[in-house]
């Protein structure tokens, strides 16, 4: 056999060897650990002093509703403007977001207790508008920084550290909440913030991608619009994990779950939302060194089920130990889904349209995490927490059968035939 015909070797590391890149990862570790302590301290804050399911949910409505209208015009924002200018600047606002989120909470929480809750969703409104831009700059930043031949691994190992993150993040908010107070939790997440944005400086200032022609702002949506429904493999790994992460996500009502059913404080909570987080760490590791290239749209939709499955099985669990593991099982399978769809799309995407590609990802993907959240905090108060949580898992598993019927190609769906 000739070496031209031999398969190229799997370089799992090869992606790793731009330091570039290694800076990258850097602000999204710390980034993300930052976000996601927040959100633990969050959740279990606001459900202190509301103890109502739905409060919960409104968490995740308040992040999503300015999250979906800003990524109407991320998209074509990073299209045409740096994107390492945009993601400096919509760090800093996260920054002050962090600091009003702090402010609140001197004095006891006086300012809580005397004017409500009302100030914490309104902070929580603006850095879903910060999230809408930042989210379609760094993903397509993120493909000019790694060659296109190391997409498969760069992606995993991208995905790995944000999943690494998100477990440390609540775990360490939790602790902290736990034994020094919720304004000590806040001040790490400031400091976080400020270590992650420092990273950026380390980041190169890519030239925009030339594109053919600068459309207007409508006709440049359209265009990535038209695209995405035209490329039915992306369309369909898009909607599955849409509808899958819309009903099958627990994640939400856990400060209730926690509270209420285990019967453990906010450091339990921030092991039980870590779980999740861990559970994609292994499973991110492992496909870094095996990837699922071959068949990869059976694996998608077999991992779909597998989360819908652990999340009614989690529903029945009165054992802290037992939800912990559950938990962390949903993460491996989601963690599948997520490496498969994102490859997929950095596969398949041009580079002038990433970022309005990955704007419409983030209105479908990103979105539906708080949507859920609503879902499941809107759920809980209507059903009851248990059957909600087995309502969402269940709709998890109608989801991957109506996707399998509905694009038939995702079945046969082999990451490697994509050039």
């Amino acid at each position: 056999m000739s070496p031209a015909s031999k398969e190229k070797k799997h370089e799992p590391l090869a992606s790793l060897n731009f330091v570039e890149f290694r800076y990258f990862l850097l602000y999204r570790f710390l980034f993300t650990v930052a976000i996601r302590m927040q959100g633990v301290i969050v959740g279990w804050q606001i459900y202190e002093h509301t103890h109502d399911p739905l409060s919960l949910g409104l968490i995740g409505l308040a992040e999503a509703v300015p999250y979906v209208i800003s990524s109407f015009f991320s998209g074509h924002t990073a299209d045409v403007v740096n994107r390492k200018l945009l993601m400096v600047s919509f760090t800093i606002v996260f920054l002050l977001c962090a600091i009003a989120l702090t402010l609140f909470t001197l004095n006891n929480s006086s300012f809580l207790i005397n004017i409500g809750v009302l100030p914490v969703y309104s902070v929580i409104f603006v850095s879903g508008i910060a999230r809408g831009f930042l989210a379609p700059a760094v993903s397509a930043l993120f493909a000019q920084i790694v060659p296109r031949e190391h997409y498969g691994t760069a992606t995993a190992w991208n995905s790995n550290t944000w999943q690494i993150a998100a477990v440390t993040g609540p775990a360490l908010g939790g602790l902290i909440y736990g034994f020094a107070g919720v304004t000590n939790a806040y001040i790490c997440v400031v400091g976080l913030i400020v270590f992650a944005f420092i990273m950026t400086f380390k980041i190169k200032k890519h030239p925009l991608p030339v594109r053919k022609k600068i459309e207007p702002l409508m006709e440049s949506l359209a265009t990535g619009i038209r695209f995405l429904f035209n490329t039915k493999s992306l369309l369909a790994a898009i909607t599955l994990d849409l509808f899958a992460v819309l009903f099958g996500g627990a994640v939400a009502v856990l400060p209730m779950f926690a509270h209420d059913i285990l019967k453990v404080g906010p450091a339990g909570l921030g092991f039980l939302n870590a779980a999740p987080f861990l559970g994609s760490v292994i499973m991110g590791i492992v496909l870094a060194y095996i990837p699922p290239l071959k068949e990869a749209g059976k694996w998608l939709l077999f991992c779909v089920a597998g989360f819908g499955v652990s999340t009614i099985l989690f529903a029945f669990a009165t054992n802290f130990y037992l939800a912990f593991l559950l938990l962390l099982i949903a993460g491996m399978f989601d963690c599948v889904s997520v490496i498969i769809r994102g490859t997929l799309q950095q596969l398949l995407t041009p580079d002038d349209m990433r970022g309005r590609i990955s704007a419409l990802n983030n209105i479908f993907i990103g979105s539906s995490n708080e949507l859920g959240a609503f879902e499941s905090g809107a759920a809980a108060k209507l059903m009851g927490l248990i059957p909600s949580i087995i309502f969402g898992g269940s709709m998890s598993l109608l989801v991957v059968i109506f996707s399998s019927v509905k694009f038939p190609g995702l079945r046969k769906l082999n990451l490697r035939e994509i050039k």
